[in-house]
């Protein structure tokens, strides 16, 4: 397969590899488009965003005195405890301060993808966020969204795959949001205290960090692994969990011996003798290295690049770069942008409402200046900052994306956003910037015939090609 023209790789570089162009961004990629995407891949990781940077134990920390006011408030409401105007003025403060963290988190993340001029390094960081996805959906978890991201993610993106798992699978914004900081094993010593003490226990093993790290993290579904293999894994992770706040890793990830189930496993034919951490630590290690596994994320990682049915030729030449190195992910997405099947000019991607959002900002050289101006929007167009709706992550497919209602709301919010953005510059050049070669006669005539410069903006970022990569 042929690769095409440089100009018209340099607009795909920009457009389908990164976020979308920034003023000049294509012109700057025309000299060596592959050059300029692999110039982006570093060992050091993505790039963090510049938001507050509270680590995920000082949101523990506040997150567990937020608990404690709003315990306090239900008390008062109940009557069971006084009701001073100062109290409830605590919690409402805790509550705020809270919801104000977790939206800067976003906003800062969000100024990032407008701002870089390493689109693609930013996608390549994003993409793993929503294959290792934690969602607001839970209180606890919201607050720690943004830690994950700068402590588990984006530091090992170009790492190798097994790093990035044992990162992600540890974290505790992953521990809460699957339920695994409260696993426990049945014969453990803590399930043994628990029955000593007679009545209901409410301790138990929970399968939920198990089979997602299994479904949808590594090997996937069709991997032909059982209930018994996703139990048995549950088992070797029991004892996985997070500091309280008496202990010296408050907030953090540990190890409680007392929780895990003693003995060894058997899980997808491999025996594990270990003991304590050490056995989930090589569960977690074999299906790294897994050729299942390998097979579903770079059939994954081909999806989100180049198409909703990638090239199988596409997938297998990644699959063997991932074998060849070990899951070295640098070395993976080099592969990727040098493969001649994700430079084809078909654009077959219909971009998310974040990306098609981030890629208007960038258009005009701007960012969101508030939480209120980008979140309102994503919410509308059905992807809530920080709420994908279940561990699977963000659909990424067109068929989700390009309703009717959604290309009618994302016409609104053009046609608003052209409003305040129109007069900065040019439409004809302005479309130019956006797509170079990959903007084709038909959508040149139209924003050139427009009646206003506001109308000529809002047809160029609903045109087929803006809102495709």
């Amino acid at each position: 397969m042929s690769l095409p023209s440089k100009d018209m790789m340099a607009a795909i570089a920009v457009t389908r590899f990164g976020l979308g162009a920034r003023p000049g961004e294509i012109d700057a990629a025309k000299v060596d488009p592959q050059g300029f995407l692999i110039g982006q891949i570093r060992r050091e990781g993505a790039d963090i965003p510049q938001d507050g940077g509270d680590t995920s134990a000082q949101r523990f920390e506040q997150m567990r005195q937020y608990q404690q006011q709003r315990k306090m408030e239900r008390e008062q409401k109940d009557g069971q405890a006084d009701k001073t105007a100062a109290n409830i003025q605590t919690f409402k403060d805790s509550q705020r301060e809270l919801r104000d963290k977790v939206n800067a988190d976003f906003l800062a993340r969000a100024r990032l993808g407008a701002n870089t001029p390493a689109g693609f390094r930013e996608r390549w960081a994003l993409f793993w966020a929503n294959h290792f996805t934690v969602s607001a959906t839970k209180q606890i978890t919201s607050v720690l969204i943004g830690p994950f991201e700068r402590e588990a993610i984006r530091p090992y993106v170009f790492n190798s795959f097994e790093n990035l798992l044992v990162a992600s699978s540890t974290h505790p914004a992953m521990l809460t949001y699957l339920d695994q900081a409260q696993s426990v094993g049945p014969n453990s010593q803590v399930a043994f205290n628990a029955a000593q003490r007679g009545g209901k226990s409410k301790v138990g093993l929970n399968e939920n960090l198990a089979r997602e790290i299994m479904e949808l993290h590594t090997v996937g579904v069709d991997a032909g692994y059982t209930q018994a293999d996703v139990t048995e894994f549950a088992r070797a992770l029991t004892g996985f969990s997070i500091g309280r706040d008496n202990e010296e890793r408050a907030g953090q990830f540990v190890f409680r011996v007392n929780a895990h189930e003693p003995g060894g496993r058997t899980i997808m034919g491999r025996h594990y003798g270990q003991s304590d951490v050490a056995q989930g630590l090589a569960v977690l290690k074999d299906l790294a290295a897994d050729p299942r596994t390998a097979r579903h994320v770079c059939g994954q990682i081909a999806r989100h690049f180049v198409s909703d049915t990638p090239p199988p030729s596409l997938t297998a030449r990644l699959e063997r770069r991932w074998m060849e190195t070990g899951g070295d992910l640098a070395l993976v997405a080099k592969t990727l942008v040098e493969s001649p099947e994700a430079w084809d000019p078909t654009p077959a991607k219909f971009k998310t409402p974040y990306e098609y959002t981030l890629s208007t900002w960038r258009l005009i050289g701007a960012e969101p200046s508030a939480i209120e101006r980008i979140a309102p929007i994503l919410t509308g167009l059905g992807q809530k900052p920080f709420s994908a709706p279940s561990p699977k992550g963000w659909p990424e497919d067109a068929q989700t994306w390009a309703s009717p209602d959604g290309l009618i709301k994302r016409m609104q919010w053009a046609q608003g956003f052209a409003a305040a953005a129109a007069d900065r510059t040019d439409p004809n050049a302005l479309a130019v910037q956006a797509l170079g070669d990959r903007l084709t006669p038909p959508v040149a005539k139209a924003v050139s015939r427009a009646e206003t410069r506001k109308e000529a903006f809002a047809l160029l970022v609903m045109s087929p090609e803006f809102q495709r990569r």
